[in-house]
C-alpha cells in the first residue's frame, strides 16, 4: 500500500525533513531498496549505504544528514521502521475457504472469514476465531480452541484442549500440547505420570518452527501475552512465561520453572527443573541454570552453571590463562628442582 513520506510521518509521531510528498509503498535494505522503499539508518557507519541506495526515503535519528533523501528523524529508527513495516504491509485477509479435502466435523464453531487448507483435520467441538487461517496440514485435537486474527502455518498439530489466544502465529512443525516428560521410578519400572493438564496462550504469541510446548501434568502450561518464541525451542509441562518475554532458539526449559515478565532467555540455554527466571532477567547464550535456581530479577547471567555476568567475565579471562600459567608454573617447578639439586 501505498503511502506519502508526510503520512508515514504523522503515522509515526516522528519529524519530517525533506518531500513530504515523497511515495513510500514498501520495505528493503539499502542495497535492495527501490526508489518506493522505505530504508533505516540507526548507526552513523551506515550512512554511506543509504546515501548510495537508491530509495529515497529514510528513517534516521535526529540531526542525521543525508543529501538528496527525505529523512523521517526518530530517536529509535529501528522500532519505527518495524512500526512502519507493519503499516506499510499488511497481512491480507483470509479468503473465507474450507477446501474440499479438510476435515470439519459439524460439532466445530469456527467464526467468521476462516479460512482452513488442503488437508487440515480437524476434531470434535474445535472452536476457531474470526479472521484465522489455518494452514495445510494442520491438526487440531478434540476441543482445541484458537482464537482470532491467528495462522497455524504447514502442519501445526494442536493437542486435544490446547488454547491459543487471539493473533497468535504457529510457525511449520510446531506441536503444542504434548505429554510432558514426566516419570516416577518404582517396582522395577519407570511408571509414566498423569499428564492431563492443557497448554492456555496469551494473545499475540509467536512461536517458531519445530517448537514444542508440552501439556501440564495436573494443572496448565501457560505462555503470557506477547511472548515470543523462536525456532525449535523446547518447553516442558508446568511452565509458566510471563508477558513480553523472548525465548531464543534451542533453548530448553524443564518442567515446573516459572520465568517472569520481560525475561530474555538466550540461545541454547538449558535450565532444569523448578527453576525461577525474576522479572526482567537475561540468561546470555549456552547458559546452563541448575535446578532449583532462582535468578533475581534484572540480573544477567552466563555460564554454566549460571553466574552474574561480571564474575563468569573475570573468571573466564583466567580459563583463557591456563596455558600461559601452566608454562609459568612449570618453569618455576624446574627451577625449584634446580636448586634442590645443588
Amino acid at each position: 500500500m501505498s503511502h506519502t513520506a508526510g503520512e508515514l510521518a504523522s503515522y509515526l509521531g516522528a519529524t519530517l525533513s525533506g518531500d513530504a510528498n515523497v511515495t513510500v509503498a514498501g520495505v528493503a535494505s539499502p542495497e535492495r531498496a527501490s526508489a518506493a522503499d522505505l530504508i533505516y539508518v540507526e548507526s552513523p557507519k551506515h550512512l554511506a549505504r543509504a546515501a548510495q541506495s537508491a530509495a529515497r526515503c529514510v528513517i534516521a535519528k535526529p540531526g542525521t544528514s543525508i543529501p538528496g533523501k527525505t529523512l523521517i528523524e526518530t530517536a529509535a529508527p529501528k522500532l519505527a521502521f518495524a512500526k512502519a513495516a507493519a503499516w506499510l504491509l499488511p497481512k491480507n485477509a483470509p479468503l473465507a475457504v474450507i477446501h474440499p479435502s479438510a476435515i470439519v466435523p459439524a460439532s466445530a464453531r469456527l467464526g467468521a472469514n476462516v479460512s482452513i487448507g488442503p488437508s487440515v483435520v480437524l476434531e470434535d467441538d474445535v472452536e476457531i476465531g474470526a479472521n484465522t487461517v489455518i494452514e495445510p496440514l494442520c491438526f487440531l485435537g478434540r476441543g482445541a480452541r484458537v482464537g482470532e486474527g491467528c495462522r497455524l502455518h504447514p502442519r501445526v498439530t494442536l493437542y486435544a484442549d490446547a488454547r491459543l489466544g487471539n493473533r497468535v502465529e504457529v510457525h511449520s512443525g510446531a506441536t503444542i500440547g504434548s505429554d510432558g516428560f514426566g516419570y516416577v521410578f518404582g517396582d522395577g519400572r519407570h511408571w509414566k505420570f498423569p499428564q492431563i493438564g492443557t497448554v492456555e496462550i496469551g494473545d499475540d504469541v509467536e512461536i517458531g518452527a519445530g517448537t514444542t510446548i508440552d501439556r501440564g501434568a495436573l494443572d496448565s502450561t501457560v505462555i503470557g501475552d506477547g511472548v515470543k518464541i523462536d525456532n525449535l525451542v523446547h518447553i516442558a509441562h508446568n511452565v509458566k512465561i510471563g508477558a513480553r518475554t523472548l525465548i531464543l532458539a534451542q533453548a530448553g526449559i524443564s518442567g515446573s520453572c516459572v520465568i517472569g515478565q520481560d525475561v530474555i532467555v538466550g540461545g541454547q540455554v538449558g535450565m532444569g527443573d523448578h527453576c525461577t527466571l525474576q522479572d526482567g532477567a537475561i540468561v546470555a547464550s549456552g547458559a546452563g541454570v541448575l535446578t532449583g535456581k532462582v535468578i533475581r530479577a534484572g540480573h544477567t547471567m552466563w555460564g554454566t552453571p549460571a553466574r552474574p555476568l561480571e564474575k563468569f567475565k573475570e573468571q573466564y579471562a583466567w580459563v583463557s590463562r591456563l596455558p600461559e600459567l601452566a608454562e609459568r608454573l612449570r618453569k618455576l617447578e624446574e627451577r625449584e628442582r634446580a636448586k634442590a639439586g645443588d
